[in-house]
């Protein structure tokens, strides 16, 4: 059984770019086509980890990216990103608090 490191809700650095950004959702391994793995995926991280949906700051990309990617993010400092208030309703001590679901 694969455990995730990480939560969302929680504050991240990519490891090799250096973006912050937040978790919006993770997959306990890869979920997405073959075909973005070879495009997307420059470092061929394994697929057999979690793998987590990020909001990326002071951008409004969102992008997937491998546990093995990212480190914790200390800072609690906002993170800018225009889904950030419809995906989250509160933010504590730098963890952001995911709002209800509507359906």
């Amino acid at each position: 059984m694969v455990s995730a490191k990480f939560a969302i809700g929680q504050l991240i650095t990519h490891s090799l770019y250096g973006y912050r950004g937040v978790i919006i959702d993770a997959d306990p391994v890869f979920s997405l086509s073959d075909e973005w793995y070879q495009r997307m995926a420059t470092t061929r991280p394994s697929k057999q980890q979690p793998w987590y949906h990020v909001l990326v700051n002071n951008s409004s990309i969102q992008t997937y990216v491998s546990e093995s990617n990212l480190d914790p993010d200390f800072t609690e400092a906002p993170i800018q990103h225009p889904m950030v208030d419809l995906v989250f309703c509160d933010r504590t001590r730098g963890h952001y608090v995911l709002a209800d679901k509507i359906n």
